[in-house]
């Protein structure tokens, strides 16, 4: 073999077994003696809402092609949502992509609270 051939045989190989080491996502689950919450909710706004533009609301945004019509469970911290999990329409949990959301310039005592996370759903 040529040391081409055995570097392609090699990538291959790699790529297979990296393959099966890769997990689907999970549901986050509750665990004891945690200061994380684990919560189903569905308070975001939505792109279709006007609001979701609007740089004073305090509300996460969700851009996912499900709205908010299949379950969402995320992790929470002193009321600070986490990372969060959302199910496709058959039912398999997705995790969100997470950014902070800042629009409009508004920071410090303008934004009453804190930066509105945007989370949207892999494609």
């Amino acid at each position: 073999m040529t040391r081409s051939t055995v570097a392609v045989a090699a990538a291959g190989a790699a790529l297979v077994l990296g393959a099966g080491l890769a997990t689907a996502d999970e549901w986050p689950v509750q665990q004891p003696n945690t200061v994380i919450q684990v919560v189903e909710t569905y308070d975001f706004v939505l792109p279709s809402d006007p609001n979701y533009w609007n740089p004073t609301e305090r509300r996460d945004r969700l851009d996912s092609p499900y709205g908010t019509g299949t379950r969402i469970v995320c992790e929470a911290y002193r009321g600070r949502t986490g990372n969060c999990w959302q199910a496709d329409d058959a039912g398999n949990p997705h995790k969100l992509l997470r950014e902070d959301f800042s629009e409009g310039g508004i920071t410090g005592s303008a934004q009453q609270g804190h930066t509105p996370t945007k989370y949207t759903f892999p494609r």
